[in-house]
């Protein structure tokens, strides 16, 4: 199975047994599905990003990453300490439906209405 394939999965897992239907994801209009694709793609780096918030930029100072996650804790399933390689890919997948559904909500948000584009 592909990355496509395995992202494509994911996302019908999502609204198959999440039930997070295109009416659901049109009600996250402040970016929260990107924030979450976001989180779970830093995730899938690893240490990298996830663990280290804070790192030297250019040896002058110090910069500190905030975790974006847009929901409340108890729909964060990112494994913690440093991901194995079968969790990362399911953090990418997990990402990548994300990014999928974002797009869609976008889509249909950039979309004329059938009612708005009736001849008056």
């Amino acid at each position: 199975m592909t990355g496509i394939d395995r992202i494509s999965a994911e996302r019908q897992r999502q609204m198959s047994s999440e039930g997070w239907t295109a009416e659901h994801d049109d009600m996250h209009d402040g970016a929260e599905l990107a924030l979450a694709a976001v989180c779970y793609a830093a995730n899938a780096a690893g240490e990298h990003v996830y663990l280290k918030r804070v790192h030297e930029y250019q040896n002058e100072s110090t910069v500190t990453f905030s975790d974006p996650w847009p929901w409340h804790r108890k729909w964060d399933k990112r494994p913690t300490g440093t991901p194995s390689t079968q969790e990362r890919i399911r953090a990418l997948e997990k990402s990548g439906a994300l990014i999928a559904a974002e797009i869609d909500r976008l889509l249909r948000q950039s979309s004329p209405t059938p009612s708005s584009t009736k001849e008056q």
